[in-house]
């Protein structure tokens, strides 16, 4: 190893930070110990403390992720929409065109291909209480119309609010990066102390356990693929043995620098993904697909505010919690890692531009995603297709038994297993990178031992809810978890309005805030050159990957 590696390795491993990092890997430590010694006391306990959550708060899950939409659009169309995410001279440093490839590409690739498939024919086998009649038309129109629901607007809006905190508090304040710094306005010097500290261990549990549930589900529907194609008998222990392959794999490709190859591994993923939809696209029932997406994308659209605040108080509880609950808090454990990508490549945007560009354009491919895969399941199903008998014995089974028949399924079905696999590995890529930086002090470069370490953890969590009661248990988890960040998120949105509020009127008014100034009540208790360094990160193309 050369010199000046030896020192860069030195500097990254003295900007951890011992109090998050010891804290953060001794609870998970625990979390696994007691997954693998005392399995069934975990699932028993995980399922006690989710029926608490949702009895006692599934309406705050409501009402929180619906009043990020409404803060995502008040901002937008506000005169904060003008304000940029650096100074006022600054200009995006990626076309359009990249900027939303690249933001999509983080987002939800695993999770598309779960259930791109699978949940509309859920839906339609067992629609949402007082909606249709379970196996009809009217109940395929309702599937596609909450998976949109699930999919769309509400996820891309969280990932907003949560990317603009980052990128406004690291761009045009000088914040170094981590969580807590987006709370320096209401916390003041406190978040330099153990209260922003622990605000950082939260939004790390939640990035682990968020990304744990993507692994689980990747590992179950690469275990459901070798079935179908050679018979390999599903089996949670297969599963486990697929999460320890892709976890080495991911790992490796943390470590590797090589920013280009992970960039590719991205772009590789969209590509395929394109090939396979319009595949299906083509092949399957081009004009019921047509048709289908612009009918339950109106009544998608036309529902969306009795959908928002549905909490199930006269009846529908229980379904509420198993779908639409859940997914709020998988989408909300998601937003440190996604909300710190987002900002890491929107740098000179404006507001407006920011908000409209990170929920309306993944919502849209979103949209389409369900409208060809979930529509083409729906009419194979409403055709005699028995798919619902498939998903029945497994989620993971609902997008191999409807490429079962189309052509060429062989085919498609080794390009899923492909496309799953590099999602896995480039989405855990990039999970492990950012709990190293959010346990280094916000720093952009965690050291390789570190990114080893949480990549490592990662997959043992994954293992060891498949082992304590494969998906249910993943699902469990996945709530439970995003559930105390649920306060940070609504933290981070007060915090924000206050600061914005702060800004000077008019156009130009200032050049923005310069890296360490202290503005609207942001402190400058910092370690010099981290907001410097946070900028010239997030402004490499090559770092986004």
């Amino acid at each position: 190893m050369s010199t000046a590696t030896t020192k860069q390795a030195r500097s990254a491993l003295a900007r951890v930070d011992p109090a998050v990092l010891y804290i953060s890997v001794t609870l998970t430590a625990l979390f696994v110990a007691w997954g693998v010694f005392f399995t069934d006391n975990l699932a028993s306990v995980a399922e006690a403390t989710l029926g608490r959550i949702i009895e006692n708060f599934g309406w705050l899950f409501v009402l929180t992720s619906s009043g990020f939409v409404l803060l995502a659009a008040v901002l937008a169309f506000s005169r904060f929409g003008g304000i940029r995410l650096g100074k006022d001279s600054d200009r995006p440093d990626f076309s359009t065109a990249s900027w939303v490839a690249m933001m999509f590409s983080a987002g939800m690739g695993i999770g598309l291909m779960f259930y791109g498939a699978s949940e509309p024919i859920m839906h339609m086998s067992s629609p949402p209480p007082g909606t249709a009649k379970a196996g009809t038309e009217d109940a395929a129109r309702v599937a596609l119309e909450y998976s949109y629901f699930h999919w769309a607007i509400h996820p891309w809006a969280m990932y907003a609010v949560a990317g603009l905190a980052l990128a406004y508090f690291g761009f045009r304040k000088g914040g170094n990066g981590l969580i807590s710094s987006a709370f320096r306005p209401l916390l003041g010097d406190r978040v330099d102390g153990p209260l922003g500290k622990s605000i950082d261990i939260l939004a790390i549990f939640a990035t682990l356990f968020g990304s744990a549930v993507s692994l689980g589900l990747g590992a179950l529907q690469i275990n459901s693929g070798l079935n179908e194609l050679w018979g390999i008998a599903d089996s949670t222990g297969l599963a486990v043995l697929i999460i320890a392959v892709l976890t080495v794999m991911f790992v490796v490709s943390a470590l590797s620098g090589v920013h280009r190859g992970i960039q590719w591994l991205s772009n590789g993923n969209m590509i395929l993904a394109a090939i396979l939809l319009l595949f299906v696209f083509v092949v399957g029932p081009t004009v019921f697909i047509l048709n289908s997406q612009a009918e339950a994308l109106g009544g998608y659209l036309a529902s969306l505010p009795k959908m928002s605040f549905k909490t199930g108080a006269f009846g529908g509880g229980e379904w509420l919690s198993g779908w639409t609950v859940f997914y709020w808090a998988w989408w909300i454990s998601w937003t440190p890692f996604v909300g710190t990508f987002i900002a890491r490549i929107s740098r000179g945007r404006t507001i407006r531009e920011f908000i409209v560009g990170v929920v309306i354009a993944p919502s849209a491919v979103s949209v389409v995603w369900f409208a060809i895969l979930g529509g083409t399941a729906l009419n194979q199903e409403m055709h005699g297709g028995n798919l619902s008998a498939a998903v029945a014995k497994g989620e993971e089974a609902g997008l191999f038994a409807t490429l079962q028949n189309l052509p060429w399924f062989p085919i498609t079905s080794v390009l899923v297993i492909i496309l799953v696999g590099l999602f896995f590995v480039s989405g855990a890529d990039a999970a492990s990178v950012v709990l190293g930086m959010l346990s280094s002090r916000g720093n952009m470069s965690p050291s390789r031992p570190v990114v080893i370490l949480w990549g490592t953890l990662t997959g043992l969590v994954a293992a060891v809810l498949l082992l304590a009661g494969g998906l249910e248990a993943v699902k469990q988890v996945a709530i439970i978890a995003a559930f105390p960040f649920l306060f940070v998120m609504i933290g981070m949105c007060v915090s924000l309005v206050k600061a914005l509020r702060a800004e000077p009127r008019g156009e130009g008014a200032r050049e923005g805030a310069t890296v360490g100034e202290d503005t609207a009540g942001v402190g400058d208790e910092r370690e010099p050159g981290d907001g410097a360094q946070l900028a010239e990160v997030m402004a490499d193309p090559q770092a986004a990957g």
